[in-house]
C-alpha cells in the first residue's frame, strides 16, 4: 500500500491523527504513508515516526481554488498511491485524491462526497469519540464497528529529541531542581474553552509553595495572559514561573513538554500535544467534553462542571456567563494534582 491521508488542520486534530496512522501500520507493516496537511504541521509529523513523507499543503484553510486543487493533484498523480485517507469533512478536502487518480479514497460521509470518495463510510457519529472516527477508517466497513473502540485506539506517541530538549533547557535557564508542571492556558478555539487567568495563577502559586516550578506554554496570542498569571503571582514565587509562551516553536513544545511531570490544560492543542509525549494530565474543559477529544495519555484526570447548559461546544458563551469555567475552583485541581502519581 502507498497511502496519502488528507491531514486535519488543527494542531489536537492533527496529534490525535496519529492513531490512524499507527493502526494503519499494525495492519499493514510495508505500507508508506504521505501527509497533505498545512505548513505548520510539518514538524509535528516528523515526530511520528509512522509518517514517511510531509507534504505541504499550499491552499489555505477554507480557500476552495479548484484549479490549484487540480495541479497538486495532477502533481501528486506521479506518486502512484494505491490508498487516500481524507480526514476533513469538506468537499474540497476530497478533490485533490481524486483528481491524483487514487484508486481507493475512504472517508466518511461529509458534505457532497458521493462520487469524491468510493469507500464512503456513512454515519461517524456511530463513533463517539474523533479518535475512534479516524481509527475506524483502517479497517474494513464491514467490520469498523466490531473492531474499534476507544480502548483499543494505539495513543498518539511523538518522538522526543533529547539533544534540542537539552538545548532549550539551557537557552532558557530551565533546571531540574523542582519537579516541573505546565500550565497552557490558552485554547485557540475561543474564551469559552478558557480557565481564567486567576484561576491559573491561584494554581501556580499553590504548586510552587509546595517545591514544584511552573512552565507556561502557549503561542503568541497567549502571552497576554501567562504575562498576567506570572505577574499575579507573589515576588517570592515569581522566580520559579518561567513564562515561555510566543517563544517556542511547536516543535519545541514537544521537547518541552515532554520534562513536565503533570501538565495542566484547557481542552486544547498542547493538551493533545502534551498526551502524546505521555504528561500526566489534568485536562479542564468548558464548552467541550471529555466524551468527545480526551486526552490520549497513560495517566489522565478530566475536570468539568455539571451546569445544565454544558457542553454547547461554543466558542463564547451564549449566555455570557462562562459559569461552566468559573464554577470551577482552583481548589479543585489543586485536589486533583496531589492524586498524580510519580511517573
Amino acid at each position: 500500500m502507498k497511502i496519502l491521508i488528507i491531514g486535519p488542520s488543527w494542531v489536537g486534530d492533527m496529534v490525535m491523527s496519529q492513531s490512524l496512522y499507527r493502526e494503519l501500520k499494525s495492519r499493514h507493516p510495508n505500507a508508506t504513508i504521505d501527509v497533505l496537511a498545512p505548513a505548520w504541521c510539518s514538524p509535528i509529523l516528523e515526530r511520528m515516526p509512522e509518517v514517511d513523507q510531509a507534504i505541504k499543503m499550499p491552499i489555505g484553510h477554507g480557500d476552495f481554488s479548484l484549479a490549484k486543487r487540480w495541479k497538486i493533484g495532477r502533481q501528486l498523480a506521479a506518486s502512484r498511491y494505491t490508498h487516500a485517507f481524507i480526514l476533513p469533512n469538506s468537499a474540497k478536502s476530497a478533490l485533490i485524491p481524486l483528481f491524483a487518480g487514487i484508486p481507493v479514497r475512504t472517508g466518511w460521509k461529509g458534505e457532497m462526497r458521493y462520487g469524491l470518495l468510493n469507500d464512503l463510510r456513512p454515519d461517524r457519529k456511530i463513533f463517539q469519540y474523533m479518535v475512534e472516527r479516524y481509527v475506524a477508517l483502517a479497517a474494513p466497513k464491514s467490520t469498523m464497528i466490531d473492531e474499534v473502540s476507544l480502548e483499543k485506539c494505539l495513543k498518539p506517541r511523538l518522538n522526543v529529541d533529547s539533544n534540542q530538549q537539552a538545548q532549550l533547557r539551557q537557552r532558557f535557564s530551565l533546571t531540574s531542581d523542582r519537579e516541573v508542571v505546565g500550565l497552557c492556558p490558552g485554547a485557540e478555539f475561543g474564551p469559552s474553552k478558557r480557565w481564567p487567568a486567576d484561576y491559573y495563577a491561584e494554581l501556580a502559586s499553590s504548586l510552587i509553595k509546595t517545591g514544584k516550578q511552573i512552565w507556561l506554554f502557549g503561542s503568541q496570542k497567549d502571552q497576554e495572559v501567562t504575562q498576567h498569571i506570572r505577574n499575579q503571582l507573589p515576588l517570592e514565587c515569581q522566580s520559579h514561573c518561567f513564562d515561555l509562551a510566543g517563544q517556542t516553536t511547536l516543535v519545541e513544545v514537544v521537547d518541552l513538554l515532554a520534562c513536565c511531570h503533570t501538565v495542566v490544560s484547557n481542552d486544547s492543542g498542547l493538551m493533545h500535544v502534551a498526551a502524546a509525549v505521555n504528561c500526566h494530565i489534568v485536562a479542564i474543559y468548558g464548552s467541550s467534553s471529555p466524551q468527545y477529544t480526551p486526552p490520549l495519555a497513560d495517566n489522565v484526570i478530566t475536570l468539568n462542571t455539571d451546569i445544565e447548559c454544558r457542553p454547547c461546544f461554543q466558542r463564547e458563551c451564549p449566555y455570557g456567563h462562562l459559569n461552566c469555567l468559573k464554577q470551577l475552583t482552583p481548589d479543585q485541581v489543586i485536589r486533583q494534582i496531589k492524586h498524580q502519581q510519580p511517573k
